[in-house]
């Protein structure tokens, strides 16, 4: 039997480098991933560029950025990459030996402290081979990472869903206002409750560029009521304890509320819609045994909800 041609027996390694370039946007980054030679990196994408009569990236000195043939490669081109490097680990799931491997998601500081603890616990319960790495970020960086493919998927609340990715909601929390115990709004039953009787008081907020902010402040433009923000602060555990000591009141989704606060709680569900949290996975993204195991224990599921939108 005949040989394949040299280009046929290389096209595995010319389309790796071409993925991993695309995805990280740089040759170098490519080659520090795929433990070769920047030199080799740049190789194996001219030699496919020629087979293709076609140039993938637009080079500019050290930047790189994909032509429209480029990208149409890379939509064909990925998953079937993917799917190739991850045929071990598909082939020991299937054995039921799934025992090594490694899961990369991106998440927010609430969604880690609050939503992932038990998923997590059983996942390692049940795969402790499954290296898991947690990246706290915001959603912005998350969807970052995503794209460079840094984070196998991320979870967390999304308010506007990009075109390249998908979103599966699992959860949905309520809005509440938190104050302290003494405060003369935590007498106010949930129904009399109104926005202009927290516009007087300072609110404590998570930084302006994060999704809770943009929410509260278009709720009271919508409602015309004027607020203010007394203290600005990351992370719920910080703001709710800047409440328990009376430096002012917040508006919270009450998955950070656990019943060990020393606040009171009104409803706002009459004016601020439920939030959502979910599942984020990048269209046409191949997925490991791995990354599909600890989905479906987080949301069982989701796995078939996801194939039409994200298979190749």
């Amino acid at each position: 039997m005949a040989s394949q041609p040299y280009y046929k027996q290389n096209r595995l390694k010319q389309l790796r480098a071409f993925c991993h370039a695309a995805r990280s946007g740089s040759i170098t980054k490519a080659a520090q991933r795929l433990f070769i030679s920047q030199p080799a990196v740049s190789l194996q994408i001219q030699a496919l560029e020629r087979e293709l009569a076609c140039a993938l990236f637009e080079r500019r000195g050290p930047n790189i950025r994909l032509t429209q043939a480029g990208r149409a490669l890379l939509e064909i081109a990925l998953p079937l990459v993917d799917g190739i490097d991850s045929i071990g680990e598909d082939f020991a799931s299937e054995l039921g030996q799934l025992d090594s491997g490694e899961i990369n998601v991106a998440a927010g500081e609430s969604t880690i402290l609050y939503l992932l603890p038990e998923p997590l616990k059983t996942f390692a319960q049940t795969y402790p081979g499954i290296r898991i790495k947690l990246h706290n970020v915001t959603g912005q960086d998350g969807m970052t990472m995503l794209r460079a493919d840094d984070a196998d998927f991320a979870v967390g609340s999304m308010l506007e869903v990009p075109d390249d990715v998908v979103y599966y909601p699992i959860v949905k929390y309520k809005t509440m206002l938190i104050t302290p115990l003494a405060h003369p709004l935590a007498q106010k039953k949930p129904g009399r409750l109104r926005l202009k009787d927290i516009g007087p008081y300072g609110l404590i907020l998570p930084p302006r560029h994060l999704a809770t902010w943009r929410i509260v402040d278009t709720v009271f433009r919508q409602q015309n009521v004027e607020y203010s923000v007394s203290l600005e602060a990351g992370g719920w555990e910080v703001i709710k304890k800047y409440v328990e000591v009376g430096l002012g009141i917040s508006i919270v989704t009450d998955i950070c509320l656990t019943g060990n606060e020393n606040v009171s709680k009104v409803s706002l569900q009459r004016y601020f819609p439920d939030r959502s949290y979910g599942v984020v996975v990048r269209k046409k993204k191949y997925q490991s045994a791995a990354v599909r195991q600890f989905l479906e224990i987080l949301a069982p599921g989701i796995i078939d909800a996801f194939s039409t939108e994200t298979s190749p």
